[in-house]
């Protein structure tokens, strides 16, 4: 049996990441949100599950987003589930727009436009997302496209 003191943090065996604080986490470093820019603003993303050699279904990541940012307008086949940790916000689903808060729970079907923003906070919005491991890349949603949804 793998013991934690062992602090074997690659591979696909037990092992527990203590937090520092909401939001950080002992030996999991800050990465881009995504590697092009200029659709999004102000974000931050923490792997959590599913990068260091682990076997699930599913990855688990930590996304923090600066007072006035917000993520990617966005659709995809694969579905989601995002819970607040840090904060407040907004979820954008299509045309709705939902306040969220600590302990808020969403779940994003296949293909639902959706977007995360943080408005009105003076403090980042963070939260847990839990997606397939197996999964499509994302499209951008424009404008227009999006006035489609709504109508």
């Amino acid at each position: 049996m793998q013991r934690s003191s062992d602090n074997r943090l690659e591979g696909n065996v037990s092992k527990v990441f203590k937090s520092l604080t909401v939001g950080r986490w002992k030996h999991i470093e800050a990465e881009p949100y995504k590697k092009e820019s200029g659709s999004y603003k102000g974000m931050t993303r923490f792997e959590l599950v599913g990068k260091r050699g682990e076997s699930p279904h599913f990855h688990t990541r930590y996304f923090e987003i600066d007072p006035e940012g917000y993520s990617s307008f966005e659709q995809h086949e694969h579905e989601h589930v995002v819970m607040v940790l840090r904060g407040s916000g907004q979820v954008r689903i299509g045309c709705d727009i939902i306040e969220l808060a600590g302990g808020d729970l969403v779940y994003i079907r296949p293909n639902d436009p959706h977007q995360f923003l943080n408005t009105g906070s003076d403090e980042p919005f963070g939260f847990i997302c839990m997606v397939n491991a197996e999964r499509d890349r994302p499209v951008s949603v424009d404008g227009a496209e999006s006035c489609e949804i709504c109508q």
